[in-house]
């Protein structure tokens, strides 16, 4: 089988650590069991997800990777889970539980999972400071959400976190992230969200990562977003022209646009070979990884499937497929 890494896939445990006695105790996520193979994830008292073993259990995950023609997976936590309202203390606790859940999912089966971990960023000097345990750990990197309640780790105030971030040879995939404008649906409210205010977010969030100058100043920092950038592409050529003809902007960006944003990566999510071929020519395919969001709804099936309906080189395939994750990763490519 050939390599196919699946960069986007979520982990939730199937026991959380018990916070009822926290503060806000009921809105920490919760597991209730439904039979052996599904659970319904509380949150506040109410169903947030119902899930499978699919999320926890790495012998039923490698089963489906071998149907699929996947050989490693990139787990990280369901962003639910990231839990930035929370008390600073409290939220590294339970960060630092879900990370220890996915490090031995990855321990239990070497070379079919890298491990991607999660940080109370709502304290940047703590988030950063958890890094060097995460890593110890053996996971690769962190995700994060597209905003940390009303900034994005293009905010100044995350400088040290992305000095410590690059220090440690960590990467950091963004995840779409309870986005803003998602009030103004009334009905089918989470899925016209999900469709529509989630990729708008994250193209938020990397305009903001090209325009405060994270890309100039951190040159090594291994950053992926998710869906393909969401909306981003489609906003690119509008802000490569007002780059090329206002003189403010072009003060501002020593480089153009194009060129910060072929520094990131960003996974093949977008569901139809037309907007696959849309990010292959803006982002270019070198900077371009396989994601399905496995084991979610939504996902992809099987993962890569829009690479079967484009035409692409063998090279180019085994790029896309494996070799740009790698990197991305900061690991070998053999």
């Amino acid at each position: 089988m050939p390599n196919r890494i699946d960069v986007h896939t979520h982990y939730v445990p199937k026991e959380f650590p018990n916070f009822a006695g926290r503060p806000d105790g009921a809105r920490w996520p919760c597991m209730q069991m439904v039979d052996a193979r599904h659970g319904q994830v509380m949150i506040s008292g109410r169903i947030f997800r119902t899930v499978s073993n699919q999320c926890w259990d790495g012998a039923v995950r490698v089963q489906d990777m071998e149907q699929e023609g996947v050989t490693e997976q990139v787990v990280s936590p369901m962003p639910e889970l990231f839990s930035y309202w929370a008390a600073t203390s409290d939220a590294r606790d339970f960060c630092r539980s879900v990370n220890e859940g996915i490090a031995d999912l990855v321990g239990r089966f070497p070379g079919r999972f890298h491990g991607l971990g999660q940080v109370p960023l709502q304290d940047p000097d703590l988030a950063a400071k958890e890094l060097a345990g995460l890593r110890s750990m053996g996971l690769v990197g962190v995700e994060a959400g597209s905003h940390v309640l009303d900034a994005t780790l293009a905010d100044p105030r995350y400088a040290g976190f992305l000095d410590e971030l690059t220090r440690l040879d960590l990467c950091v995939f963004v995840h779409a992230f309870q986005p803003v404008g998602a009030d103004r649906f009334i009905i089918a409210k989470a899925a016209i969200a999900s469709a529509i205010a989630f990729p708008t977010d994250t193209a938020l969030t990397i305009g903001a990562f090209i325009g405060n100058g994270v890309f100039e100043r951190w040159k090594t920092l291994r950053v992926a977003f998710s869906h393909g950038g969401g909306a981003f592409a489609m906003c690119l050529p509008r802000l490569l022209d007002h780059w090329e003809r206002v003189p403010d902007l072009r003060a501002a960006l020593p480089q153009s646009p194009l060129t910060y944003a072929r520094r990131a990566f960003y996974d093949t999510l977008v569901y139809r070979p037309e907007a696959f071929r849309y990010i292959r020519e803006w982002f270019g395919v070198d900077r371009l990884i396989v994601g399905s969001d496995y084991p979610f709804q939504v996902r992809e099936t099987p993962p890569g499937k829009v690479l079967a309906s484009v035409e692409l080189s063998a090279d180019e395939q085994r790029a896309i497929s494996y070799e740009n994750c790698r990197r991305f990763l900061g690991l070998a490519v053999h």
